[in-house]
């Protein structure tokens, strides 16, 4: 990794952008700090303090700017839900799936478009939800800017900051080095990392045998995800594929060797987003209506049922997360169009008949690495509250946020070694 950041630094082109990048994050980091105007930002900190579930969540992909409030408190998260949000809706909505497969460049553009209009929409619904939420916590909004003065403003410069965020991240993809969006988030979780270990470390007795070893396993946790993480991440089916061969010309053509790479996980860290993004409203609808009713016991069993840490809750969130995996792979993957393509352009499978058994035997292992994916993701999520509950960790850390990190960084190391060999490669014309 070392001598691809040293050889990368000899390349101007890569150099500038690269420190294109830097200068595009230091832009996202500065504006994380600037607060939201009518807001007390440390009365805002203290709601945060100790949260681990859905709060330390959104808080976490927004590099905690949420819980200063700042103009950037939404993060990346509206532009990533409406971008699902339009995945999903091209394979239901005809216009859209025209668009995307006949109109090719134009027509990606347009859809392109549709999910601005789409985070813009979605970041000032959630803007609106979280001015709500804290002007009715006490001593959080100040009293020179309150009621819909407030709430005017919040929704203003929240919609606002996501759009310069989406701007931001395009510039990096376009101008800088891996993709603006993925970095960003990366980013954001990279900033909470070093407040995290200070604040394990303060915990900490180094005079208490059970401390260290708390310590020591917590390290141990971390390594053991990443290197899980890369192992899963870089695993592929290799699916052999033989080209018929053809007589044209008094010549011998095709015959050629070669094979379909079908990835352990293809959905990503989407699922988890997906699960995450449903099992954040029970628990805000029961507490809200355990409020107005504080005498009915049900409120206030499913109250605690939903809690982050509770196994009722992270049974469902695994059974989600599973299911998402699944429906995503779904949607990314059509072994039907695959066999299709392979019998138009004169491939098969060896041992394999052509059309519908081709299908089947490709969905047969699709089906099979999915859950591989699907159990590893549920597992890699669960690790934060497991952490939570029996290690006692006071911030949200483990496998959803070094599952991100790691993919992002693997990723973009990779696009800057193919930059690298395409600047350095001579061409078959040259010595």
């Amino acid at each position: 990794m070392w001598q691809i950041l040293e050889n990368s630094w000899r390349i101007q082109e890569l150099r500038g952008r690269i420190l294109f990048t830097l200068a595009m994050v230091a832009v996202f980091r500065l504006g994380c700090q600037i607060p939201t105007p009518g807001v007390n930002p440390e009365e805002v900190a203290k709601l945060f303090e100790g949260q681990q579930g859905v709060l330390g969540f959104l808080n976490m992909f927004s590099g905690g700017a949420l819980e200063r409030f700042s103009v950037f408190s939404l993060g990346i998260a509206p532009y990533i839900n409406a971008s699902i949000i339009m995945q999903l809706l091209v394979y239901v909505v005809p216009y859209l799936e025209k668009l995307q497969k006949e109109e090719g460049a134009e027509g990606r553009k347009k859809i392109n478009m549709y999910t601005k209009y789409g985070t813009i929409f979605l970041g000032a619904i959630q803007a609106l939800g979280i001015a709500t939420w804290l002007e009715s916590m006490p001593g959080v909004v100040l009293p020179i800017m309150s009621g819909w003065k407030f709430m005017a403003m919040a929704v203003i410069t929240l919609s606002a900051g996501t759009a310069f965020i989406m701007w931001l991240g395009e510039q990096m993809t376009n101008k800088g080095i891996g993709n603006g969006m993925s970095l960003l988030i990366t980013v954001g979780i990279l900033a909470t990392f070093p407040a995290a270990i200070v604040e394990t470390l303060q915990v900490t007795d180094f005079t208490s045998i059970p401390d260290v070893a708390r310590l020591l396993a917590i390290v141990a946790i971390c390594l053991v995800v990443v290197a899980a993480i890369v192992y899963i991440q870089d695993g592929v089916r290799k699916i052999p594929i033989q080209h018929a061969r053809r007589n044209a010309g008094g010549k011998s053509q095709g015959g050629l060797k070669s094979f379909i790479p079908l990835r352990v996980n293809m959905a990503g860290v989407i699922p988890i987003i997906f699960a995450s993004s449903i099992m954040m409203f029970p628990p805000m609808i029961f507490q809200y209506f355990q409020a107005k009713f504080p005498d009915q016991e049900w409120l206030v069993t499913a109250t605690i049922w939903f809690g982050h840490t509770h196994y009722f809750h992270l049974s469902v969130y695994g059974v989600l997360i599973i299911f998402f995996t699944y429906f995503y792979t779904a949607i990314q993957l059509n072994p039907t169009e695959m066999a299709e393509n392979l019998k138009k352009y004169g491939g098969f499978i060896p041992g394999i008949r052509a059309g519908r058994k081709t299908a089947d035997f490709i969905d047969r292992i699709v089906t099979r690495i999915t859950l591989c994916g699907a159990l590893f993701l549920a597992i890699v999520s669960l690790i934060p509250p497991l952490m939570s509950k029996y290690m006692n960790v006071t911030f949200y850390f483990g496998g959803t946020s070094l599952l991100i990190v790691v993919s992002v960084m693997l990723d973009t190391v990779r696009q800057m070694e193919s930059y690298m060999v395409t600047r350095h490669y001579e061409g078959f014309m040259k010595s």
